[in-house]
C-alpha cells in the first residue's frame, strides 16, 4: 500500500480532512486535520482516522501508524 493509497482512504473518511503522511507503505505518520475533530478527546480521533485504515492493519498490509490529529484552529 502506498502512501498515496493511505491518504486518499483517510481523506475519503474523514469530512473535510487534509491529510499528511510520511514514511513508507507498511510504517508511516500521518497528520489529519479536520473540522470532524473539534470537540473530541485524543483517543476518538485516532479511532477515526485507524477505521479508515482498518482493513489494512487486520491484514498486515499496513504494519504501523502514528496518528496526529487536530482542529484546523490546533495547527500551528
Amino acid at each position: 500500500m502506498t502512501l498515496i493509497e493511505i491518504q486518499q482512504k483517510i481523506e475519503n473518511t474523514i469530512e473535510n480532512s487534509s491529510v499528511t503522511m510520511d514514511g513508507d507503505g507498511c510504517n508511516c505518520a500521518t497528520l489529519v486535520v479536520s473540522k470532524a475533530f473539534e470537540g473530541l478527546p485524543l483517543l476518538a480521533r485516532q479511532k477515526m482516522v485507524l477505521a479508515a485504515v482498518r482493513t489494512e492493519l487486520d491484514s498486515g498490509e499496513l504494519h504501523a501508524l502514528s496518528i496526529k490529529a487536530r482542529t484546523p484552529d490546533e495547527v500551528v
